[in-house]
């Protein structure tokens, strides 16, 4: 095979949407323990929410004509015929010239199509005084209005966050069926890197943090992580750590051995996990050019650089999208971006997409990308930055002032 016949970042993504489909399956659950999973069938509204007219203010429910004319130097005259309690139905309806008491969230009694504000009114021994006008339909919300009987309410892919789960609760909902949770396994390799709990490095060891950065990732979109270990630079070795793993996991991540060199067993042991095997070999991309992508009976396979800066970037540009296509969650193309304004110049060279990271600031009501100078591989540009920036192929660069696009990382 030709090692570093690199792909795009375009041509990555949509190999990505090609090779790795939802791993299938579903289970049900109670939604109180479906937070963060991911619906594996559409849920449509069977009763209107809310199920009747109700009040959003506290104040007086009226007939809003009645209320016409009405201002503080000039207010109009009320009678108040009763109260609509909070978890009963109000039943005596609003007549011409009458009010009603409402609370929030209270029932909006018949005849009735407005609620004044208490605030913008005044109860004096039974009659009330209007010192504003209120249009129909104010501070009422209907019945349905915010979810209407027969609304498809969440699609098949959606992942569950509390908003979500509280929608499903409040159409009484108790279970949902959702995608299981994926299993990742993490390997790291390379004969200097050591556990990153080591307390003291002799000379020429380096810390394993890439498996807490890359595992606190994965937890981060639902995803529990079986660490692996590390091993050495020895390939029989690798293989037959990275098989046993393999078989345990939805997705293999290894990390080191991935640039072209002579300890580089991690294409040849990822080639013998299965087939079709690797369809990435090196992205244009800085940092991260040393990628590769696979798949091997159905199960995807990640080989990330050892650079930690480098390796939670690739895994937050295509990992993210690879782990989430897998469990079924319904993606954009391309990760979530916000657009910044730039403070300084930038070259780039064309034909490779580059990744600045930037501390984000706002100011004058305008989000600014301050980038984060420093080599690839320094760990502590990623602690001080809050984005990426994303400069595009086609690009030679970006100038002070302009408007870039930024994958938060905050």
């Amino acid at each position: 095979m030709q090692f570093f016949k690199v792909k795009t970042v375009e041509e990555t993504f949509a190999l990505i949407d090609e090779k790795v489909g939802k791993i299938g399956g579903s289970e049900r659950l109670a939604i109180e323990d479906a937070r963060g999973c991911i619906l594996a069938e559409d849920v449509t509204a069977r009763e209107n929410v809310p199920g009747f007219d109700r009040s959003t203010v506290d104040g007086y429910a009226v007939r809003a004509e009645d209320t016409f004319g009405s201002s503080e130097s000039m207010p109009g005259f009320l009678t108040v015929t009763g109260e609509v309690r909070m978890g009963e139905a109000a039943s005596v309806p609003v007549g011409f010239g009458e009010a009603i008491y409402v609370p929030t969230g209270g029932m909006i009694p018949p005849g009735s199509n407005s609620v004044i504000m208490i605030e913008h009114c005044e109860e004096i021994a039974g009659l009330l005084n209007t010192y504003r006008q209120v249009a129909p339909g104010e501070n009422i919300i209907r019945a349905g209005e915010d979810i209407r009987e027969g609304e498809l309410l969440l699609k098949e892919g959606t992942r569950l966050r509390p908003q979500e789960i509280g929608a499903l609760a409040s159409l009484g909902i108790t279970h949902v069926s959702v995608y299981p949770r994926l299993r990742a396994g993490y390997l790291s390799s390379g004969d200097e890197i050591v556990p990153f709990n080591t307390p003291k490095l002799k000379i020429g060891e380096i810390r394993d943090i890439n498996y807490v950065t890359i595992a606190g990732l994965a937890g981060e979109w639902g995803i529990d992580v079986i660490y692996g270990g590390i091993v050495p630079d020895d390939y029989e070795k690798f293989r037959q750590r990275a098989s046993a793993l393999f078989e345990q996991v939805d997705c293999l991540i290894l990390s080191g051995g991935s640039s072209v060199g002579a300890k580089d067993y991690t294409t040849e042991v990822i080639q013998s996990l299965g087939e079709p095997g690797v369809y990435v070999h090196g992205i244009s991309v800085k940092p991260g050019k040393p990628t590769i992508l696979a798949t091997a009976g159905g199960k995807p396979v990640i080989g990330l650089p050892g650079h930690p800066a480098s390796a939670m970037i690739i895994f937050r540009l295509f990992g993210e999208r690879i782990l989430k296509k897998l469990q079924g969650e319904r993606l954009e193309h391309r990760p979530e971006r916000i657009f910044a304004r730039i403070t300084k110049n930038i070259p780039s060279a064309p034909g490779r997409s580059d990744y600045i990271r930037v501390r984000l600031f706002e100011r004058d009501g305008e989000w600014w990308a301050d980038p984060i100078i420093g080599k690839s591989g320094l760990i502590t540009t990623l602690v001080k930055s809050g984005g990426i920036v994303e400069i595009v192929s086609e690009k030679e660069g970006i100038t002070q002032g302009e408007y870039v696009p930024v994958i938060a990382t905050k």
